[in-house]
């Protein structure tokens, strides 16, 4: 394994390979127990994950226990605790219908409520990254909201700041205009080799505003397609967060996946490719592969160790995507803003 930091002065070491706790918390991806998800957890500890990635809303909370559960007090420093604030499950949580989104409160009193809460949950005294959970334009311009993150911080409840993106893929204004104003530590968003839009665009601004963002890419398999493992007559379990994608995404992401079989070699699988395609990037901090079996966190931690992506193979990629792998575009359907602001757009062009 290996691992990246915020800036020089932090002494957070960060696994290019992260975990993210939402496939063994919310049964979104398989069904875990306790027990299960632990195991898990661990095994990744012991190969060299250190960051693990969490929500209040995963599980009603329950990622952030099984987060104290893995790793109690006298292991916490093995380890870099991320979690997400935002989403008022408390007063909501019970009406939760699969993924359906329930309401949000980001006033400052709930922030610090939902901060204190996530800290007794997680069994800490500290959050090493707290991300603002799929804020939208409202939360972007809210001075308060912004003067409570900065008080939590300077409080020592957390270390790094950010915010998470989504549930669908980007919000490319909110996130392009956090990261102009704000410039927050993190963003973390939906980014792999098959959906780079608007992902790549949210890069692009940090770099043109010299923000100091460093990016957490979530789905970077998009939804296990890019571990080359999918054929046109894969089912998925009824309550799997997959078959809310249409059936075009499955076959069309099957004839897009042997156009990139060139990338599997004898040491370096598809999954693994798929992820240094991303750490091919400066500003990749980590990348959270979604995870629910012993198999998959040995291959997924050992990517650091296999060969990054050649300028012949980038290139390939690029041509690839540039031509749609020579399908007929799709039409995908967002929510919130998917357009770049006009100043915004104008320094990235």
């Amino acid at each position: 394994m290996k691992y990246r930091t915020f800036n020089k002065d932090s002494d957070l070491k960060i696994s290019e390979i992260g975990f993210g706790l939402w496939t063994v918390s919310t049964g979104w991806w398989g069904n875990f127990t306790d027990e299960e998800a632990v195991v898990l957890m661990r095994q990744a500890a012991d190969l060299g994950i250190t960051l693990f990635d969490a929500a209040d809303t995963y599980g009603n909370g329950r990622s952030e226990e099984l987060l104290a559960k893995a790793f109690p007090p006298a292991e916490r420093s093995r380890i870099v605790i991320a979690t997400k604030v935002g989403y008022d499950f408390v007063n909501h949580g019970d009406g939760r219908r699969g993924q359906k989104e329930i309401p949000q409160d980001f006033s400052p009193a709930a922030i610090r409520s939902a901060v204190e809460s996530a800290l007794k949950r997680l069994g800490t005294d500290h959050i090493d990254i707290l991300q603002l959970h799929n804020i939208r334009e409202a939360q972007v311009n809210d001075d308060a909201l912004w003067e409570v993150m900065e008080d939590l911080r300077s409080e020592g409840k957390f270390r790094h700041g950010g915010i998470a993106l989504g549930p669908a893929i980007g919000w490319i204004g909110e996130g392009a205009t956090a990261i102009a104003r704000r410039k927050p530590d993190v963003v973390q968003h939906i980014y792999n080799l098959l959906e780079q839009h608007p992902g790549s665009d949210l890069h692009k601004v940090a770099e043109a505003t010299h923000a100091p963002t460093k990016f957490l890419i979530r789905v970077p398999h998009s939804s296990g397609m890019l571990e080359g493992k999918y054929t046109a007559d894969t089912i998925f379990p009824p309550n799997d967060h997959r078959n809310h994608r249409p059936k075009s995404w499955l076959i069309n992401g099957v004839k897009k996946i042997e156009q990139l079989r060139f990338l599997e070699r004898p040491d370096r699988t598809m999954g693994q490719a798929a992820m240094q395609w991303l750490l091919n990037d400066s500003r990749t901090l980590s990348v959270l592969p979604n995870i629910y079996n012993a198999e998959q966190i040995a291959e997924f931690a050992a990517t650091s160790e296999t060969p990054p992506l050649t300028n012949e193979e980038l290139s390939r990629i690029s041509g690839l995507v540039a031509s749609h792998f020579g399908l007929e575009p799709e039409e995908h359907k967002f929510k919130g803003e998917m357009e770049l602001p006009a100043e915004l757009a104008s320094l990235i062009s």
